[in-house]
């Protein structure tokens, strides 16, 4: 084995990894990246994107059921769930290839194995157990990535109670199901296959699901999803997991009383931890609390030119706030100016559910628990032309602002293509806009954006269509 030197070597190829190893191309770094199984990560292979097909699929299934409401006539609407699943990973292969030609196209050499590291400016890949190369590098970026947190009692065994992993490629229907968990993921999986069809029931040990989302907009997405037959328990929690041949009772506390339910399948989605075993932490002045890396703003650690980013630094654990600090780590390295540590109030949050959930900033009470004066606007999507022409009435957009300076402190939406809106007041948020550029500004019509401007003016006493 030869020792092979660059400028930067980066373990895990996920969208932090592969995003910091592209720009540090760009910028005339010698590059390479240590990935152990998929480039693109896990959003990429087993998260974002393959479970956003699965929606899709779900979506065109709920179209389909509610045809009449268009005019056409689709009669014994029936799905095969093999070809739905194999239609995400497709897409996900696809676009984990597309990762390959990238770095490919940007001269940054891949490692097909584990990395860790290996003393001051080495890294160590394996394989398998054996060993791949021994790599120099005078700056290092960890971006492992994070997994499914489970509790005792709660394993998950890949068959009866499932991760996110298991419940993207189910081998069958399960024509019941619980999920432990009302973030993001646990709720996108509960719409997947409720539209599809399973008996679903959700537990939240929090007063109300989407715990992080504004409370008004949890609120309105349980009634929604109520509506549709989803079954919700929240100030709950699972005390345990018994399973039988086929099927797993479940005993729920709720309010000081205890029930048990009986689902074929179980998904937990109570959170993730960091992967920060066997990369050669021992020994460095890298700090771990609660299973992330601590970084200052530009991902440095405790030990020089080691770096790290995405998930395996903490909340908020998404793709695209792990790209963004890979970029501004590997400018921060390689002496870029006027590069700003990340500005975590801007990070813009979606979740894919039906309706769709998606927010920036602030919530309402956390403006109010900073001690700011607030006014807020809301607009309902029954009061928007295009809404009901796309026979999507159903939903809110609400925006919460400093009464006295007219800073936009936050945006809650929830509603169809909301994922799609949100970065309008995410780029307000970013150019520090008040209420009277907002309100100034142009609108087409007609457009589902329409409702982010009416529930600017909502606030002012202004709206128009309401």
């Amino acid at each position: 084995m030869a020792d092979t030197s660059f400028d930067l070597v980066v373990i895990g190829g996920g969208p932090g990894g592969y995003v910091a190893a592209i720009r540090a191309a760009q910028l005339g770094l010698k590059t390479a990246v240590v990935e152990r199984e998929h480039l693109g990560g896990i959003c990429l292979n087993w998260g974002c994107i393959p479970t956003k097909a699965l929606l899709r699929s779900a979506e065109v299934g709920h179209l389909l059921k509610h045809a009449d409401a268009y005019g056409f006539s689709a009669k014994e609407v029936t799905f095969d769930l093999k070809k739905v699943v194999d239609r995400s990973r497709k897409v996900a292969a696809q676009l984990s290839g597309g990762v390959k030609h990238l770095l490919k196209k940007n001269k940054v050499e891949v490692f097909d194995g584990s990395g860790r590291l290996n003393g001051a400016g080495k890294v160590k890949v394996e394989k398998d157990g054996k060993p791949v190369a021994d790599l120099a590098a005078r700056n290092i970026i960890l971006a492992t990535g994070a997994r499914a947190r489970s509790f005792p009692g709660l394993e998950p065994d890949g068959k009866l109670v499932w991760t996110y992993k298991e419940a993207m490629v189910p081998p069958a229907m399960p024509q019941s199901l619980l999920v432990v968990g009302s973030g993001a993921i646990g709720i996108e999986f509960a719409s997947f296959y409720r539209n599809l069809g399973a008996e679903v029931t959700v537990v939240e040990v929090m007063p109300r699901i989407l715990p992080v989302e504004d409370a008004e907009i949890s609120a309105f997405a349980q009634k929604a999803f109520e509506k549709q037959g989803m079954k919700i328990m929240t100030g709950a929690n699972v005390k345990a997991l018994k399973k039988g041949a086929d099927n797993v009772t479940a005993t729920i506390e709720a309010g000081g009383k205890s029930q048990d339910i009986t689902v074929d399948r179980v998904i937990l989605a109570v959170g993730i931890v960091g992967n920060v075993e066997s990369l050669g932490l021992e020994g460095t002045r890298v700090r771990v609390e609660k299973t992330h890396i601590v970084t200052d703003g530009y991902g440095a650690t405790g030990e020089p030119g080691v770096y790290a980013i995405g998930d395996l630094t903490g909340a908020p654990w998404l793709a695209h706030k792990a790209s963004h600090e890979g970029v501004i780590c590997v400018e921060k390295i390689a002496g870029v100016k006027g590069v700003h540590p990340l500005d975590t109030r801007n990070i813009p949050g979606c979740t894919y559910c039906m309706p769709q959930v998606a927010s920036v900033g602030l919530t309402e009470q956390a403006a109010k628990d900073k001690g700011h004066e607030v006014k807020v606007g809301r607009f309902p999507f029954i009061g928007n032309g295009k809404a009901i022409a796309l026979g999507e009435p159903e939903g809110l957009v609400k925006t919460v602002f400093d009464a006295r300076t007219g800073e936009l402190l936050g945006a809650h939406m929830i509603g169809a293509e909301v994922t799609e809106l949100i970065q309008g007041y995410t780029v307000a948020r970013t150019l520090e806009t008040t209420e009277a550029e907002l309100m100034h500004t142009i609108f087409p019509h007609p457009t589902l954006s329409e409702m982010m401007h009416e529930s600017v003016l909502a606030a002012y006493g202004r709206a128009i269509h309401v």
